[in-house]
Order: C-alpha cells, then structure tokens, then sequence
C-alpha cells in the first residue's frame, strides 16, 4: 500500500528524471491510487515503513520497496511512472519541510556518500526543493 510513498521519500531529484525511451519495464503501478495525504498525516503508517526501509520488520509491500529503491535511485527513477514522479515530489517537500530528521537519516542509509543529492540537487532546486 505504502510503496509509492516511501519510494518517493528518497528520491528527491527523481521527480523530474524522464525515462528512457529503451526503458520498458516499470515499477509497479499497483499502489498509484493510494492517499499519500493520509499516510504522511498518519504517524503509525510512516513509522511502519520508515522503520522499514531503515532496515526493519517490512510488509511485503515494504520489502519490494526497499529492493527497488537502490535501482531507482541509480538509474535516476528510469522506470518510474508519472504519477510515481509527482508523488515523489510531494513526499520529498513534505519530508524536508515536516520530517527532516527522518530524512537525514534515510539519505544517510541511501546515499552515504552523497552522490545522489549532488546529481540531482540541480533539478530539485528548480523544482523549489532544497536539500
């Protein structure tokens, strides 16, 4: 349920990352219809799969997430849908703005060397998003 949400958590310059017209193969578009408003507002909900992606208990949803978020983050979100990459926006300025903590500490799992925030600072920027 929650894995377009926190697959957006970390992809902060992915939102605007075009697919490749070779790229076919998406992510799954199995959880696009979700609330995103609610699971942000809902502090169970994010607990639950920020612990998850931190390295804790997962639901399935949960762990497919955690196994795609070093091959989106790679490829620059290449498989990502459209609606996964405004979705992607909206959790990233809500984490910055309202969760910098978590964010912290998720980029420092995904990105400890900050390669990602350099590659795709630029854009973020002029999307109004600053890491």
């Amino acid at each position: 349920m929650f894995k377009n949400v926190l697959l957006v958590c970390l992809l902060v310059a992915v939102v605007s990352a075009k697919p490749k017209p070779a790229e076919k193969k998406q992510y799954t578009t199995k959880y696009d219809n979700i609330d995103l408003d609610e699971i942000l507002n809902n502090q169970r909900l994010f607990d639950n799969y920020y612990k998850c992606l931190l390295g804790g208990k997962c639901t399935p949803d949960g762990q497919e997430l955690r196994e795609a978020l070093p091959d989106a983050l790679a490829t620059a979100c290449s498989k990502c849908t459209e609606k996964q990459r405004v979705g992607t926006e909206k959790v990233i300025k809500y984490l910055i703005e309202k969760k910098p903590t978590e964010y912290s500490e998720l980029e420092k799992k995904y990105d400890p060397q900050g390669n990602y925030k350099r590659k795709y600072q630029a854009e973020a920027a002029k999307r109004g998003i600053k890491v």
